[in-house]
């Protein structure tokens, strides 16, 4: 069985937020270009890309390389790395030339292409985050990129790269600005930046032992036994090679989580959450208030002594987990204290809507049963999850709707009514013959699903349509889209 229901008056978060532009509704004295470097730093990227391609063709046959070198064809291939180079960074600068944008009070203006133009407006009011972006060359060069998430699905992001890292700090203030309803006066050139108070951050030290308490670890401790072990037996170094790139692979894993979670920083302004983490490449994000779709808190059974626990979000445009460059993005709180965790909570949702919010949220961490009034699986759904069927459990509150699961991975999931997209009701034949369902929280897309297991079938139909409900109210009396301006007559 699957019934899918709307909440009433619950729009998706995904619909349009970037436009075609008509052409001529911007001034073109409002106006403005990207940093003339840009074209250089575009260009390296073709470079690196004709080296990495060529070290890879010569790299596994040395012999063919030296009879390359001896026989004079270097100078062809240094002549095809050359045009390449040449066509690359002539065809980034005359992009460069092509390309312009401009800020109004009620979008971003894009226009670019060189054989095919094309105008864009992403509009300030589907705006879901703003991040300046440094790559580790744009770092050296003093310049950064500015993405904006905007809610529009898959290719809704509009980026501005690369501008001067002053500039980019400034068009973001003033993007945030009028994002929430604050109109510039005549008097002043820009908007000035919202003050911000600091919140937590995360040691070195800590993110560290994390990465090395996470489950990569097991598996890489296993390739290296059986690296030792296959060498012993065979007396031979050679048939582990087939390990490798397994070992490789896990030294990425570990670098990518040490690079991405670095200097790790969360502060809370007026513009909304503010995050700043990167080593090889700094990005600073803002996601402005109540865009925040869903939220998730979890912990490994390797984390469990030092009790830390990581934080992370939907939030519409930065898309999937499964898109590696948004394998941060979507990071509240790479690993943090369990304080931490909850002051990250608050962050997003101040107000749970219960007398004890605390206790709630312990009940949803680490507690099972009934704790706290949640809503638990019937025993005799106990055969579809051995080990973590007591932990699973729902609680709704006045302003969202936490989920409990897991007993190794712990897990709290937490999703604002508002924020609801739709719901579902699945029941599998084992299910239905145990007179269990599960419900569906459909968000928008990101690393958290929200699913409520194995119900008895009755509570979870009765809690699909009170929730259907409880989505369409919340969204009634939300707070507005541009945040800092006030109602008529207010």
């Amino acid at each position: 069985m699957s019934t899918d229901s709307g909440p009433r008056g619950v729009e998706p978060e995904s619909r349009g937020g970037v436009e075609p532009e008509p052409t001529g509704s911007v001034e073109p004295q409002e106006w403005r270009r990207m940093h003339p470097i840009t074209p250089a730093i575009k260009g390296g990227k073709v470079l690196v890309g004709v080296l990495v391609i060529a070290s890879y063709q010569f790299g596994d046959d040395l012999r063919r390389a030296a009879d390359l070198v001896q026989g004079g064809g270097w100078r062809i291939v240094l002549g095809v790395i050359a045009a390449v180079v040449v066509v690359g960074f002539g065809y980034s600068a005359l992009a460069w030339r092509m390309t312009r944008y401009a800020v109004t009070d009620e979008a971003v203006h894009l226009q670019q292409g060189v054989l095919f133009r094309q105008q864009r407006q992403a509009r300030l009011d589907r705006l879901q985050a703003v991040d300046v972006v440094q790559p580790l060359l744009a770092r050296l060069t003093g310049l950064a990129e500015l993405r904006l998430e905007v809610a529009g699905g898959s290719g809704s992001a509009v980026s501005l790269a690369f501008l001067r890292e002053p500039e980019a700090e400034a068009v973001r203030a003033e993007l945030l600005a009028r994002a929430a309803g604050v109109r510039r006066a005549e008097s002043e050139v820009q908007a000035p930046a919202a003050p911000e108070q600091p919140l937590f951050e995360v040691p070195i030290g800590r993110l560290v032992a994390a990465t090395l308490r996470s489950a990569a670890t097991v598996g890489l401790v296993v390739i290296v036994i059986a690296i030792i072990v296959i060498t012993v037996v065979n007396r031979d170094v050679g048939p582990a090679f087939v390990l490798v790139p397994g070992l490789l692979g896990f030294a990425g894993y570990f670098w990518t989580r040490f690079n991405r979670g670095a200097n790790f920083r969360a502060a809370i302004s007026p513009d909304g959450i503010r995050l700043r983490h990167g080593l090889t490449e700094a990005r600073a994000q803002t996601v402005p208030p109540g865009r925040v779709q869903a939220l998730s808190i979890t912990q490994g059974p390797l984390w469990r002594g030092p009790d830390w626990w990581r934080v992370e979000m939907n939030v519409a445009g930065y898309g999937g987990s499964s898109d590696s460059d948004h394998a941060t993005e979507n990071v509240l709180l790479p690993v943090g204290t369990r304080d931490e965790a909850v002051l990250a909570l608050w962050l997003v949702l101040p107000d749970l809507g219960v007398p004890d919010p605390r206790a709630v949220v312990e009940a949803g961490l680490s507690g099972a049963g009934d704790d706290a009034g949640y809503t638990t699986v019937p025993q005799r759904a106990r055969w579809l999850d051995l080990l973590a069927w007591r932990r699973r459990g729902v609680l709704v509150t006045d302003r969202a709707l936490l989920i409990r699961s897991g007993r190794f991975v712990r897990r709290l999931v937490v999703v604002p009514h508002e924020r609801t997209q739709s719901l579902a009701l699945r029941q599998g034949p084992i299910q239905r013959r145990l007179r269990v369902a599960s419900m569906v929280v459909h968000s928008t897309p990101g690393p958290v699903s929200p699913t409520v297991d194995h119900l008895d079938e009755q509570v979870a139909a009765r809690l699909l349509e009170e929730q259907s409900d409880r989505a369409s109210t919340a969204r009634k009396v939300a707070t507005p889209e541009q945040w800092m301006r006030r109602p008529e007559g207010a």
